[in-house]
């Protein structure tokens, strides 16, 4: 934890904004894409039952714009994100290499040529990409199960009782998958270190 902080740390103003963009642009993208639901129910229920086409216009012109401005904050948000996990990478980079440089020729005989080849490359670049998903999709996940939790109670309570109940269902093949992915990881770097040798 201490070692992410220095990297943050380390990071030039223009990166440490734009990774707080990131996640606030994703965050308004969510919030616009969950009221869109609602408003094509007041169109169902307010507008078409009672015939009221002035209605079902105002709304569809409402609905409409709220899609494109989740579509600008979403294209945003994945700019911010790329600007942000570059300057990142950039700082890793930057600080592996420095380091490697440091080294003791004890400690440059523990690790051979392929090892740090791919530390300075794949590696970073996984870095970069885990940190990219970190500032959209890690925030986009739960900011859209309670907006959309929240949403499902104001619209229908009894309905929403769903959401609860599929949890487990998500959860737990999730988990299975990530048990089965780690070692698997494992292998593909010892692999990638084979394939620099």
């Amino acid at each position: 934890m201490k070692s992410f902080k220095k990297l943050i740390g380390g990071l030039e103003k223009r990166f440490v904004l734009t990774s707080l963009l990131a996640p606030l642009a994703i965050t308004v993208e969510v919030v616009l894409e969950v009221l869109i639901p609602l408003l094509m129910a007041k169109i169902i229920d307010q507008g078409i039952a009672s015939q009221n086409l002035g209605l079902v216009a105002r709304l569809g012109i409402i609905m409409v714009s709220l899609a494109l401005l989740a579509l600008v904050f979403g294209s945003l948000s994945g700019i911010f994100a790329s600007f942000a996990s570059l300057g990142f990478a950039k700082n890793l980079r930057k600080k592996l290499f420095s380091k490697v440089q440091d080294f003791s020729f004890a400690n440059i005989d523990s690790f051979s040529t392929a090892s740090l080849v791919t530390r300075l490359t794949t590696d970073v670049t996984n870095v970069q990409q885990l940190y990219q998903m970190a500032l959209r999709m890690f925030v986009r996940a739960p900011v859209m199960f309670v907006s959309a939790t929240i949403m499902s109670f104001y619209i229908n309570p009894s309905l929403a009782r769903v959401f609860f109940v599929a949890i487990p269902f998500i959860f737990i093949p999730m988990i299975f998958i990530l048990r089965k992915a780690f070692p698997r990881f494992s292998l593909m770097m010892k692999k990638y270190d084979a394939l620099n040798a």
